[in-house]
């Protein structure tokens, strides 16, 4: 059929790797709809681009041939096409009734089950108490905040192993309010969301403690304001991505187990925006969301999570390794939208990214932007900060704060 004669590579995490000695690429399907990885060649790296569904096998070894002066067996390119094919991770039918498969099962689970459970954190509930209790427990001692009425707060969602001590800083102070809120609206970067979008679920989460329903009327407004088919567009991704479920974990913990009803949203990027000089606070999908989440927290004692983290930089990133002055130059922009953030600043959050064209990879624009925007007026302090190692020389770093709002 069409699609097989003009292959069409789908949006996969790539990753370089070393293995004895080769300079490889693991293929990775954000979806998960295969349990396995491809890995491949780098020097196969130039077949990949030219796999965007314009032109059949032949065309594509002339184009590489052509174009890039790089001859490829017919053979070989016959072979990689079938086992991207054979991996769902081609655009066509057959990754289509995958996927579809896929959702469904989702959808029909009792819960969404902790994905990272038993590889980034413990799966057995003492084991997992036991070891968030030794960060809350290891925490510097602050000011106390019982005069700070907490609304909101903004944790990371790098793992726990890196992002721990930070973690433990942010819900640790927001105890208090933790324990008093019947909703939690929880905001997570989706990693692979395209750009604009908001993504619901109504499939509930679970941790090791049990269960977090999802709150299915406020996801029923939601989705009847931004449209439903938008909406839950991507909403395979909630069962991969971990940005909302180490945000979850913290929250059912700070809970002694109680559970609570959430509100999951995806984020996608702003890319679009920066790129387009335009600005969020003009489109209607974010008025629609804003306005209808504001309604829904005026209604009962509501937690807004933003689960983001700030700079990807360094070569694990695509960036230089990182030096002295580079570490400075870092150290600076973070300080510039930490002001922005503890001051309530959605829009001048939003312009210090978009100045500098997102030079230093804010993974966490999207749901810090909008939790600015639903706990607007607002104002926050910063209760931890730290760069965290991002590769084995110490040339990459992912910098993560947390704040909590009043």
């Amino acid at each position: 059929m069409a699609e097989q004669r003009l292959p069409r590579l789908r949006a996969l995490d790539i990753r370089p790797i070393f293995q004895d000695g080769r300079s490889l690429l693991m293929l990775r399907d954000p979806l998960q709809l295969s349990e396995r990885a491809v890995i491949i060649p780098r020097e196969l790296a130039p077949v990949l681009a030219f796999l965007d569904g314009s032109r059949d096998l032949a065309g594509l070894r002339a184009a590489l041939m052509v174009r890039l002066g790089l001859r490829f067996d017919m053979a070989l390119l016959e072979r990689l096409v079938a086992v991207l094919d054979e991996s769902f991770l081609l655009e066509n039918e057959r990754f289509l009734a995958a996927k579809t498969d896929a959702l469904a099962a989702y959808r029909n689970a009792p819960f969404r089950p902790p994905l990272s459970a038993g590889q980034g954190y413990p799966e057995e509930a003492d084991a997992l108490r036991q070891m968030l209790d030794s960060y809350l427990h290891g925490r510097p001692h602050s000011q106390p905040r019982s005069s700070f009425p907490v609304r909101g707060l903004l944790t990371p969602h790098i793992d726990y192993a890196r992002g721990g001590p930070v973690y433990a800083a942010v819900w640790g102070e927001a105890a208090e309010s933790i324990e008093n809120a019947e909703l939690a609206v929880i905001l997570g970067t989706d990693h692979w969301g395209s750009d604009g979008t908001f993504t619901l679920t109504r499939q509930n989460y679970a941790t090791p403690y049990g269960v977090l329903p999802t709150a299915q009327g406020v996801v029923d407004v939601l989705a009847e304001a931004i449209g439903s088919e938008e909406a839950f567009a991507g909403e395979l991704h909630h069962r991969t991505e971990h940005s909302i479920e180490l945000a979850a974990v913290w929250l059912h913990h700070m809970r002694q187990g109680r559970p609570c009803e959430i509100v999951p949203i995806l984020c996608g990027s702003f890319g679009h925006f920066i790129r387009n000089a335009i600005q969020p606070r003009e489109d209607q999908t974010i008025q629609a969301l804003v306005a209808t989440l504001q309604q829904v927290i005026s209604a009962q004692p509501t937690l807004i999570v933003a689960a983001g983290d700030l700079a990807h930089v360094g070569p694990a990133f695509g960036d230089q390794p990182l030096d002295l002055s580079a570490r400075a130059q870092l150290q600076a922009a973070d300080e510039q939208l930490i002001r922005e953030i503890i001051a309530g600043d959605a829009e001048g959050f939003f312009q210090s990214i978009s100045r500098v064209q997102d030079r230093y990879n804010i993974c966490g624009l999207p749901p810090i932007y909008l939790a600015l925007r639903l706990l607007s007026p607002t104002s926050g302090a910063l209760v931890a900060y730290d760069r965290c190692p991002a590769d084995a020389q110490g040339t990459s770093v992912v910098s993560v704060c947390g704040v909590l709002f009043s």
